[in-house]
């Protein structure tokens, strides 16, 4: 396999079992019914592999896993996609993370998840110079996920990814232990994008207004800021001011499972492609509509034709 590839993506690979639709009284019954109960690849750096590979794209995935058979799943699924999978981090006595996904009438989810799992086994080692050859972005899939990782840590990674001259690109998940954005700046200062959805974005820097957060990420140093507003698009920003890319209309949100990790995955293809950063972003809501009109956090985008299709007929008037 060759050592050229577009796009380093490290974070989490699981499974998820989504259960469509599920509700509380689920606790009520001896047994209940759902549409749909499937078994699938997850965790966010899983996802975002996964469909920059399916947009056409040469995805390096770096991870942990364990020995076992709900590992072997995972990196057979990547195979098959044509991931390189080379840096998988596999260990033994270590459980494979399995998530439940509960997914409401809304397609708003809940997880179950297994804490000590590879779900949050990543470590910085585990990042060597040698998976970065070749590639020309790096993203960091969730800032938060992995207990071992701390901002210290992260500020030596993204400095050191940065001086290999690759782009540095990171999503995060809510913080786990308070963690602010005068912890985080030291790391964000080396960012070129940086994305988080709102209610995140709204813990770490302890503001309401989306444009406030955004004005505050930019004054860590990261070049570009991109807040993820669901329904609402995204807010994008950068020295040259802010933009709010409206959502696709007519989407029919089944489940919003990977919706991010999918916007994350659009973006980066876009950005390969050298479309400008508010075109990027609105191909980005096209990959997280697509994604949402699905089961599953990596089942609804087949390949670029279809999310082109969205974009297009989407923003034809952008």
């Amino acid at each position: 396999m060759s050592d050229c590839c577009d796009i380093v993506v490290a974070g989490a690979a699981i499974i998820d079992i989504p259960v469509v639709p599920a509700d509380p009284a689920v606790f009520s019954r001896p047994s209940t019914p759902a549409e749909r109960i499937i078994l699938t690849s997850g965790g966010d750096a899983m996802n975002e592999a996964l469909i920059l590979s399916r947009l056409g794209r040469r995805v390096r995935l770096v991870t942990r896993i364990g020995r076992d058979d709900a590992g072997a799943y995972l990196k057979s699924t990547c195979k098959a996609a044509g991931i390189d999978t080379r840096f998988f981090r596999e260990a033994d006595g270590l459980d494979t993370g399995v998530n439940v996904v509960l997914v409401d009438e809304c397609g708003e989810r809940r997880f179950y998840t297994n804490p000590h799992g590879s779900l949050r086994a990543l470590e910085a080692s585990d990042i060597t110079p040698d998976s970065l050859d070749g590639a020309k972005i790096f993203c960091f899939a969730s800032i938060f996920v992995f207990p071992k990782i701390d901002p210290e840590q992260l500020e030596i990674l993204f400095r050191t990814v940065r001086s290999r001259g690759l782009l540095v690109c990171a999503d995060m998940t809510l913080p786990k232990r308070g963690e602010t954005i005068r912890e985080l700046a030291p790391a964000l200062a080396h960012l070129d994008y940086f994305f988080a959805n709102l209610e995140e974005s709204r813990q770490i820097t302890g503001l309401t207004a989306p444009e406030s957060i955004a004005d505050a990420l930019l004054c860590t140093g990261v070049r570009h800021v991109i807040i993820k507003l669901g329904a609402d698009g995204c807010l994008i920003a950068h020295r040259g001011g802010q933009q709010l890319i409206p959502a696709c209309p007519q989407t029919q949100c089944i489940d919003t499972t990977g919706a991010g990790d999918n916007f994350a995955a659009g973006f980066l293809s876009a950005l390969l492609d050298g479309l400008s950063f508010a075109d990027c972003a609105r191909y980005a809501n096209a990959c997280a509509a697509v994604s949402v009109e699905s089961v599953g956090a990596a089942t609804g985008v087949r390949d670029a034709e279809q999310v082109q299709s969205r974009f297009r007929a989407a923003y034809a008037a952008g």
